[in-house]
């Protein structure tokens, strides 16, 4: 019975038997598969290169903001269980403050 259910979903879901039923073109899905390669990857690519170009320029002349304390911000009411305990998991010096200011 089991296995019979199983081949009953196997052929409803398979791709030749979908497209048997639903009376899709063979030529429009040829189609298709072909703008999928060579249009939308290489627009993907594209855009890709574009952000990573653009993100390098702006970090060029990126300058970090001046250090404000704030109390509210920096509330500590345990340690942080690695490290010293004052740098959280992802801690970047270059970005990220401590209570006290920046590292550098």
């Amino acid at each position: 019975m089991a296995s019979r259910v199983g081949q009953m979903l196997v052929r409803k879901f398979s791709t030749s038997q979908a497209m048997r039923s639903s009376g899709a073109n063979p030529e429009a899905v040829k189609l298709w598969g072909k703008l999928t390669y060579f249009g939308a990857f290489p627009c993907i690519a594209l855009v890709g290169v574009y952000v990573f170009l653009e993100h390098q320029a702006e970090e060029a002349h990126h300058e970090r903001p001046e250090f404000v304390k704030r109390e509210y911000m920096y509330v500590r009411t345990r340690r942080f269980p690695w490290g010293d305990g004052n740098h959280t998991l992802f801690h970047n010096p270059k970005v990220n403050a401590l209570p006290e200011g920046y590292e550098d």
